[in-house]
C-alpha cells in the first residue's frame, strides 16, 4: 500500500514507534512525556524490566528502544546483547551521570550494538530539562532510521571487503594521527586503537560525537581497553607519542602550527562541536604530508571536507569501508569528495596504522 499523501503531494512518514525500558516509574513517565511531545514519535510500550522487554519485543515490534542500564534482574547491557542477537532493533542508551558507576556498562552496551548514549532526563521543573528532552527525542528519531544487523560475536566476523591497493604512498615519518567517529564510534575506536602498541610512535588526536557530560567517562573507558594511554586533551599540551588525546565535551580540538593542542569554543560546524573537519583541517595545516587521518562510522558528513583537505596537503587518509560501518555516512562523504587514500574494513584499519608506525620507527 502506498504511503498516505497530503493534498500537496508529499508522502507522510508514520511516527516512529518507541519502546521505553526503565525500572523507575517516575523516569518512565517522564520519558513517555518526552516522547509524546514529538509528533515524529509514538509510545509503543513502556516496560520496567529487561525480561519484560524481551517478552514484548516480538509483539510490539518497536522502531527504536530507549534502554536504561541499571535494571533489576537482567541489566541493560545483557538486554542489549540479547536484542541484537535475537531481534536487532536500534537502541538508545539512557545513562545516568558520567560519575555513575554504571557508566562503563553503558559504554559496553554501545560495544554490544547500541547506537548512542544520552543523559537520563531530570524533572520538568529542573534547569536543562528541555535541552536533554530535545536530545532524547532527536536521538530516538534519528537512530530509528539506522539499519542494524544481528550481532553474533565481534565485527571481525562480518563480511570483509577486498583491500584495494593504496593510490597514494604513505608518509615515511608520520608526525600525528587524527581519527574521528560518530554513530557506532566507541566500539570501532576501541577496535582500531586496540591494535596499536603502547609505544606507538605518534600521538593520536580523537574526535567522537557524544554528549559533553559523557566525554570524561568515554576517555576513561577507552583507556581501560587499549594499550595506549587515553585522556581528555588539555589546552596548550604538546602531544606525545603513544598517547590518545580526546576532544572534551563541547570543544573543538585543534593542532596548532606550533604543534600544541588547542581547545576552541568557536561555534559548531555543521551542528558539531567538536568537529572532525576542524580537527583534520588543523592537522593538514600543521603536519602536511606527515599526517595520518582516519574517518570511521558516523551519520552525516562531518570530517569529509577536512579529510579531503588533509589528503590534498599530502597526508595519508583512511576511511572505513561500507562493509563494516554501522552508518556509512561520514566515510562515504569523504570518498565522494576524493578525501580517502584508502578504504578498509574496520578490522584492517588498526593493523594498517600499526604497520605505518613500525615504518616510522625504522627510519
Amino acid at each position: 500500500m502506498p504511503d498516505p499523501v497530503f493534498p500537496t503531494g508529499f508522502p507522510t512518514r508514520p511516527p516512529v514507534r518507541v519502546m521505553i525500558v526503565e525500572d523507575s516509574a517516575v523516569v518512565r513517565r517522564l520519558l513517555a512525556h518526552i516522547v509524546s511531545g514529538d509528533p515524529r514519535l509514538v509510545l509503543a510500550a513502556a516496560v520496567d524490566s529487561a525480561e519484560e522487554a524481551l517478552r514484548e519485543l516480538p509483539r510490539v515490534k518497536p522502531d527504536v528502544i530507549s534502554m536504561d542500564i541499571r535494571l533489576p534482574g537482567m541489566d541493560g547491557l545483557e538486554a542489549t546483547r540479547r536484542i541484537m542477537a535475537e531481534q536487532p532493533t536500534p537502541i538508545v542508551v539512557i545513562a545516568d551521570s558520567v560519575r555513575d558507576s554504571t557508566f562503563g556498562i553503558s559504554m559496553n552496551a554501545l560495544k554490544a550494538g547500541a547506537l548512542s548514549v544520552v543523559e537520563k532526563p531530570v524533572g520538568i521543573e529542573t534547569g536543562g530539562h528541555e535541552q536533554i528532552a530535545e536530545t532524547i527525542r532527536t536521538q530516538l528519531y534519528i537512530m530509528s532510521q539506522v539499519p542494524v544487523i544481528r550481532q553474533r560475536g565481534n565485527l571481525a566476523a562480518r563480511p570483509r571487503a577486498p583491500h584495494p591497493e593504496p593510490s597514494q604512498r604513505p608518509p615515511q615519518q608520520p608526525a600525528v594521527l587524527a581519527i574521528a567517529a560518530s554513530t557506532g564510534g566507541p566500539p570501532a575506536l576501541a577496535q582500531v586503537l586496540g591494535a596499536l602498541p603502547a609505544d606507538y610512535p605518534v600521538p593520536v588526536l580523537l574526535v567522537q560525537h557524544m554528549g559533553a557530560a559523557f566525554m570524561e567517562g568515554f576517555a576513561s573507558w577507552l583507556d581501560g581497553l587499549v594499550p595506549l594511554k587515553v585522556g581528555l586533551a588539555q589546552e596548550g599540551e604538546l602531544p606525545q607519542p603513544g598517547r590518545v588525546y580526546v576532544a572534551p565535551g563541547d570543544r573543538h580540538l585543534l593542532l596548532s602550527p606550533q604543534g600544541t593542542l588547542r581547545l576552541s569554543s568557536e561555534k559548531p560546524l555543521a551542528s558539531q562541536r567538536p568537529s572532525a573537519t576542524l580537527l583534520f583541517r588543523s592537522v593538514a595545516i600543521a603536519a602536511g604530508d606527515r599526517a595520518l587521518g582516519v574517518l570511521l562510522t558516523g551519520m552525516g558528513e562531518d570530517g569529509a571536507v577536512g579529510l579531503t583537505e588533509m589528503r590534498r596537503a599530502g597526508g595519508y587518509t583512511i576511511t572505513e569501508h561500507e562493509s563494516t560501518a554501522v552508518v556509512y555516512g561520514m566515510p562515504a562523504a569523504a570518498v565522494r569528495l576524493g578525501g580517502s587514500s584508502l578504504s578498509l574494513p574496520l578490522p584492517a584499519i588498526g593493523p594498517r596504522l600499526a604497520q605505518l608506525g613500525r615504518r616510522e620507527a625504522r627510519t
